[in-house]
């Protein structure tokens, strides 16, 4: 096998590495639960080289990424459930299907026309779904609600924000971020009223409710959660980073300082991000 610039490649490569008798013995053992952490953790690798502006590291990981979805394909062509052409048949149809300002005959549209437009389609999809169902003769699918659709192996940040927004489009939502603010406020209150209680399994309660409350303030201000808390951080290990430093220059590390000579040390650090040293 030699290395290629072809996708068909790639495929043939990873039904070697799956092949019964010379293929990869730790391949072999993969199934699709035992592979998804990891197809999880690749995505997180393509954005941490995005964040890095590290555009070799990008092009490897993207790799890493396709090959996830390869392995995927793969293993469900063993199974007779699809193969690769299947995937890549399935997406350029709903491209096509969900851009009719691009590839049929709908007017332009700017970026909000196009959030609506995604949305009347994917309606639409829904209910061709159910008639397709009932054609084929095969019951309808569970009802799963307007939260239904939420993934349950999204981050629980990017949950939390996916479950707010699916629960504002049926009308459960603040209208005003002060009210958010006053929510924020109160689940405040209730994690100090339960710091005395002793009772882990009540602060871990509110300290979900003040973070759900916090994801849901970030939404009525247009922050993603998720890339603000990797800027925070980001942050957070670069100005450690200069407390460790200043701390060697004198031959100890942090474990040989007191907390207030590394607060001094921090503010230092903010005050040098200011001046961008």
């Amino acid at each position: 096998m030699q290395p290629s610039r072809d996708i068909h490649r790639l495929i043939e490569i990873m039904a070697a590495l799956r092949d019964p008798v010379g293929g990869c013995p730790w391949d072999l053992e993969q199934t699709f639960a035992s592979i998804a952490p990891f197809t999880i953790e690749e995505a997180y690798e393509v954005a941490d080289a995005i964040e890095r502006g590290e555009t070799d590291d990008l092009r490897d990981e993207l790799g890493d990424l396709l090959l996830q979805v390869v392995f995927h394909a793969r293993m469900a062509e063993e199974a007779e459930l699809f193969d690769f052409g299947g995937v890549v048949e399935a997406i350029t149809a709903k491209l096509i299907r969900r851009h009719p300002h691009v590839f049929g005959n709908a007017d332009s549209l700017d970026s909000a026309g196009v959030k609506a437009l995604w949305g009347r389609i994917k309606a639409d999809e829904k209910h061709k779904r159910v008639e397709a169902r009932a054609s084929a003769g095969l019951p309808p699918e569970p009802a799963t609600g307007a939260l239904g659709r939420v993934p349950l192996a999204l981050p629980a940040l990017s949950r939390a924000l996916k479950l707010q927004e699916k629960a504002a489009k049926v009308g459960f939502d603040w209208n005003d971020v002060r009210a958010v603010l006053a929510k924020l406020r109160e689940e405040i209150v209730e994690v100090e009223a339960e710091l005395g209680g002793g009772a882990s399994e009540a602060l871990s309660d509110e300290v979900g409710d003040l973070l759900f409350a916090l994801v849901n303030l970030a939404r009525h201000l247009e922050v993603d959660p998720e890339t603000a808390l990797r800027a925070a951080n980001a942050k957070f290990t670069r100005r450690f980073a200069h407390i460790e430093h200043r701390l060697a220059e004198s031959g100890r590390g942090p474990e040989g300082a007191d907390l207030e000579e590394m607060e001094a040390l921090w503010i230092e650090a903010k005050g040098l991000e200011r001046i961008g040293r």
